[in-house]
């Protein structure tokens, strides 16, 4: 649930979700939390009212990245809500649900909520809302424990934050560690945050850890569920890349089982590749962290997420945590005495790779539009064993994603521009 904030997702509509979300979800308390936006006070108070006027208690967690207030769900039990619209600007919001386990809800159980927002009515009970100022601290020292006693001392770390939710927890938890920190982008004013900084805009990172001598940036997103990592060099190394040295580094200490790691489609066939020769398995999932963690819990395996940086570290979070991934990262590099520039030199020969997001009025028309597909089909028989082409409508924004890899970046760019083109045609452009 995201859109423009006090637009289309409206206090009134936001109130709704909260009554819907605690008739399905049920459980005598619900947790709350938020990032930075200046929408987020008055979209999280909506939403923890809803709560309460049906006889639900509401936790009210604060501003906390999305996988603390995961974690907080999982280690009390209760259902939990994030108000965070993630990477976008800070115009929009959104509300993610968790179950009681931490997990974000299945397909069929968001259908459930939304069949509740008609005829809500009135009730007797009321919920009280009250705040919880310990639990940053808990999820802080919850990551702390995944270094199992390790410290980070001498390491140099320059962390992006986004300005947005992970300002205080990932500065201080990287300096619990040991690590001498600088933190750039940790100021947020409701506004600024995912403003020119942060995982989608690496570069002011790389230019602050190439000038000051850094080990290691870290660059977060709003939320903090997403990372993507500079080495001492200032090259960003983007989820894909982080994946690929996790899973040697796991595979080396035989702490990857079923000798696994989980990606889903949008990953590069690069990956696929360097895994094959490092005699690691690849399984595929859509789209979505939801769908990575399945895909974990199904077959039992340690390690999976994203190239837009969500990873997930399964014995350790029930979603993608950013913070936790840096913090990991950072061991990672100390442990192995060897700087991450050397690490992930060589280790992914990318296939060249073409995405173009393409605003459209209907992305939900893209199932059933047959003429797209027989374009996708003649650009596949073109490019044979040697390609690959995905789209897919967005989950949170009205745009088609176009992906395709080439052997070439020319071939990519034409052919992408060519199924582009029709997706425009054929869906009517946005």
């Amino acid at each position: 649930m995201r859109g423009v904030a006090n637009v289309e997702l409206t206090v009134e509509l936001a109130l709704a979700i909260g009554r819907a979300s605690a008739r399905v979800l049920g459980g005598p308390a619900f947790a709350v939390g938020r990032d930075t936006r200046q929408s987020g006070p008055m979209l999280q108070a909506a939403l923890a009212a809803g709560m309460a006027a049906e006889g639900v208690d509401v936790v009210d967690l604060g501003v906390l990245p999305t996988a603390g207030v995961a974690f907080s769900a999982e280690r009390s039990g209760m259902p939990a809500a994030m108000v965070s619209a993630s990477h976008n600007p800070y115009s929009d919001n959104g509300i993610k649900l968790f179950d009681a386990a931490g997990v974000k809800l299945s397909p069929e159980v968001e259908a459930r909520v939304e069949g509740e927002l008609d005829g809500l009515g009135g009730t007797a009970r009321v919920g009280a809302i009250r705040s919880d100022a310990d639990a940053a601290r808990r999820y802080e020292a919850h990551l702390l424990e995944a270094l199992e006693g390790r410290r980070l001392d001498g390491m140099r770390v320059v962390v992006d934050c986004a300005n947005g939710a992970a300002s205080y927890a990932a500065p201080r938890v990287l300096a619990a560690a040991g690590a001498e920190v600088r933190a750039i982008c940790a100021e947020p004013d409701g506004v600024n945050i995912n403003a020119a900084c942060g995982s989608t805009h690496p570069q002011r990172l790389a230019d602050e850890v190439t000038a000051s001598g850094a080990d290691l940036g870290l660059a977060l997103d709003g939320d903090a569920d997403r990372l993507v990592a500079v080495d001492h060099t200032g090259a960003v190394l983007d989820g894909d890349a982080l994946l690929a040295v996790f899973a040697l580094d796991l595979a080396g200490r035989g702490a990857l089982p079923g000798g696994a790691v989980v990606v889903t489609v949008m990953s590069n066939l690069g990956f696929r590749l360097a895994m094959a020769r490092n005699g690691i398995a690849v399984r595929e999932t859509p789209v979505g962290d939801r769908q990575v963690l399945a895909a974990l819990d199904a077959e039992g395996l340690a390690l999976g997420g994203e190239q837009s940086g969500h990873i997930v570290f399964r014995a350790m979070a029930t979603t993608g945590d950013g913070v936790l991934t840096g913090l990991l990262l950072a061991d990672l590099v100390a442990r192995s005495d060897r700087p991450l520039a050397d690490q992930a030199r060589g280790l992914i020969d990318r296939v060249p790779q073409v995405l173009v997001n393409v605003a459209v009025a209907n992305p939900g028309g893209l199932a059933g539009a047959k003429d797209v597909w027989a374009e996708v089909a003649e650009v596949e028989a073109a490019l044979g064993d040697n390609g690959r082409v995905l789209l897919r409508a967005s989950g949170t924004e009205p745009v088609v994603r176009v992906m395709v890899e080439a052997p070439s970046p020319d071939v990519a760019t034409d052919a992408a521009g060519r199924l582009s083109r029709a997706v425009e045609r054929l869906l009517g452009g946005g």
